[in-house]
C-alpha cells in the first residue's frame, strides 16, 4: 500500500482523502472499538511504527488515541476510540506486539481492562508499595486510596530444573544509576531467562503537568531525563505549538535542529563511554568521558546549561545563539568528534574489546520489526526507522541527515551505529550553522484551547508527545512516550542465551534510560 487512499481503503474508512495533506500533518480515524485489532493488523503490514497509547479521560468515560507514523512522507495516523465507564478495548497486543506495554500501563494508571491481553497489573505500581484499585490517572484520584494495602512481592523463578538459580541485579547499584532490577535465571554460566522489572520511581510527570502554563509544563518535562532533555522538550513544544496553531520562525527551527544534534553527539560519545567501561577498559572509557565533559562544556558555555535545560520554548527559543557563536560552538563540536572517531578507531582494532561484543546480545530484525524498536537499538538490527528522515521537523527537511544502519543486531553493530551517528551530527553541525536565517527565534502562541502531536528523533529513538490544552492555554493532558519505553520492552531477548559476564556490556550498548520509565 503505497498510497494513503489504498491504506484508508484496507482500514475500511469511509473518511474521504484530504486533497492534499501537507508533511506533518496527523489524520484522525474514529473507529468503533470492535475493528481497533482489524486496524492494527493492517497498519502493522503497512509498516506503520505505533508511538504509543494516549488515555484521556472525558467525564465519567475514556478516550484512546493511537499514533501511529508512516513511511514515504505519509501523514501520521491516530485512531481514536471512545470507552464508556466499565467498559473494556480489545488488546491490539497479539496483533502488534509493540503495544504492549503501552496497554499494561493504561491499566495500571487509568484502570481501563484490555481484554485478551495475556498479562496485566504490577507493572508501573508495583504491588509491593500500590493497593489494588488506586489509578493516579484518573481526575478523582486521592492520594489516600494509596493508602491500601499493599501486596507482597516475590520474584519469580522461571527455570525450575535441579541446580538452577535466579540473580537479582538491582534495583540498587552503585554510581548514579537509577533504579531498575533483572532477574535472571541460569543453570550455570549462561542467562536462561531475563525478566525485566523498572519502574521503582513512579514520579507522575504527566499528572503534575495538569493546570501547568507551557513554560512551566516544557521545564517538567525537559527533567524526564537530562541526557535527552532537549529532544524531550522540543516534542513537548511541537505539541503545544500544533494544539494552539503557533507558528515558528524559521531561524527558531534551524536552531533546534542545530542544538538536537549536539545534544546526539553528547549522547552518543556517553554511550560509547559506558560500553568501555562495561568492558574494563580504564584508559579509553576515561578518554570517552572527556569528550562527554567537552561536549558538556561547550553547551554550558553556549547555551547557559550543561544539558540545554531552559533553551526550548513554546513558539521556538528561549534565547537566540548569533551566526558567529553557532560557527564556533561547531567547530569546536567537531574537532571533540574527531578525537572521539581517533579513539574509537583504536577500539576496532583491539581484538580483545571486540571479541567482547561480537555476535553478543543479538537482536535479529524479526524481533526488532514485532517489538517496534527504535533509534540506534532498532537500526543496528535492520529496523530503519528515524522520524528525521520519515516524518521531518524543525530543519530535517532541508537539511536531510545520512540514516546510520546496520544487519547484524549484535553489540558490535549497536556501537557501530552510534558511532557513525555521532559522526553524522558532527558534519550536519557547521551546516546548520552556515544556513542560519535572519530574524527572530520566539513566535506568538495563541491562548485557546486544542490538542496536537509532537515528534522528535531523540538520541535514543523516537520522542513523541501529546498535549491537549484548556481554555485558557494550560495544559489538560500531556502523554509523553520516550524511545527507552520502546527499547526496554525487548532488551530481555538480547541478554538471554549469552554468559552473565556480558551481561553489563549488552546493557550498556543499549544505551538506555531508566529515569524515562519512571515519568
Amino acid at each position: 500500500m503505497n498510497t494513503l487512499a489504498e491504506l484508508l481503503h484496507a482500514l475500511e474508512c469511509d473518511a474521504a482523502v484530504p486533497a492534499a495533506i501537507e508533511s506533518g500533518a496527523v489524520l484522525a480515524l474514529p473507529l468503533p472499538a470492535a475493528r481497533l485489532p482489524h486496524a492494527a493488523h493492517v497498519l502493522a503490514r503497512s509498516q506503520a511504527h505505533l508511538a504509543g497509547i494516549v488515555c484521556e479521560q472525558r467525564n465519567g468515560s475514556f478516550a484512546l488515541r493511537y499514533p501511529f507514523w508512516l513511511p514515504r512522507g505519509l501523514p501520521w495516523l491516530e485512531l481514536v476510540i471512545d470507552v464508556a465507564p466499565g467498559g473494556t478495548v480489545p488488546s491490539i497486543s497479539p496483533r502488534l506486539f509493540a503495544a504492549d506495554w503501552h496497554e499494561r500501563e493504561i491499566e495500571d494508571l487509568f484502570g481501563l481492562i484490555f481484554s485478551n491481553h495475556p498479562f496485566l497489573g504490577n507493572f508501573v505500581l508495583h504491588d509491593e508499595v500500590w493497593p489494588e484499585q488506586a489509578f493516579p490517572m484518573r481526575h478523582d484520584f486521592a492520594f489516600t486510596d494509596a493508602d491500601g494495602a499493599p501486596s507482597p512481592y516475590q520474584p519469580q523463578q522461571m527455570l525450575q530444573a535441579e541446580g538452577a538459580f535466579l540473580m537479582p541485579v538491582g534495583p540498587v547499584y552503585g554510581g548514579v544509576s537509577e533504579a531498575g532490577q533483572f532477574l535472571l535465571d541460569t543453570l550455570g554460566e549462561e542467562i536462561t531467562h531475563c525478566q525485566t522489572r523498572l519502574f521503582y520511581k513512579y514520579r507522575g510527570i504527566e499528572k503534575r503537568a495538569e493546570g501547568m502554563v507551557a513554560a512551566d509544563a516544557l521545564l517538567l518535562v525537559e527533567r524526564m531525563n537530562g541526557t535527552n532533555a532537549f529532544a524531550h522538550a522540543l516534542a513537548a513544544a511541537q505539541a503545544i505549538e500544533r494544539a494552539c496553531d503557533c507558528s515558528v520562525p524559521a531561524r527558531a527551527q534551524t536552531l533546534r535542529s542545530f542544538w538536537a544534534e549536539l545534544e546526539r553527539l553528547r549522547s552518543h560519545a556517553a554511550t560509547i563511554a559506558g560500553l568501555c567501561k562495561s568492558t574494563a577498559l580504564a584508559v579509553p572509557t576515561s578518554l570517552a568521558y572527556q569528550r562527554v565533559e567537552e561536549l558538556l562544556r561547550l553547551s554550558g558555555r553556549h547555551a547557559g546549561h550543561r544539558y540545554l535545560f531552559g533553551l526550548i520554548a513554546a513558539g521556538g527559543l528561549a534565547f537566540d545563539l548569533d551566526d558567529a557563536a553557532a560557527r564556533e560552538l561547531a567547530a569546536q563540536a567537531q574537532a571533540v568528534a574527531r578525537r572521539l572517531a581517533d579513539l574509537a578507531e583504536e577500539l576496532l582494532f583491539d581484538n580483545s574489546f571486540i571479541d567482547r561484543l561480537e555476535e553478543v546480545g543479538v537482536i535479529d530484525a524479526k524481533v526488532a520489526r514485532r517489538y517496534g524498536l527504535v533509534g540506534p537499538v532498532g537500526r543496528a538490527a535492520g529496523h530503519v526507522s528515524d522520524l528525521r528522515r520519515e516524518q521531518p521537523y524543525a530543519a530535517y527537511a532541508e537539511c536531510t541527515p545520512r540514516v546510520a544502519q546496520a544487519a547484524e543486531g549484535d553489540n558490535l553493530a549497536r556501537l557501530r551505529v552510534f558511532l557513525d551517528e555521532a559522526a553524522e551530527s558532527a558534519r550536519l553541525l557547521p551546516l546548520l550553522a552556515t544556513q542560519l536565517p535572519a530574524g527572530t527565534v520566539r513566535g506568538t502562541c495563541a491562548t485557546r484551547a486544542g490538542a496536537g502531536l509532537g515528534w522528535t528523533e531523540a538520541p535514543a529513538g523516537a520522542s513523541t508527545c501529546f498535549a491537549r490544552l484548556d481554555a485558557d492555554g494550560r495544559i489538560a493532558r500531556l502523554r509523553l512516550m520516550p524511545p527507552a519505553f520502546a527499547n526496554w520492552h525487548a532488551y530481555h531477548l538480547a541478554a538471554e542465551r549469552f554468559a552473565f559476564q556480558d551481561f553489563p556490556i549488552t546493557l550498556a550498548s543499549f544505551g538506555l534510560s531508566m529515569a524515562e520509565q519512571d515519568r
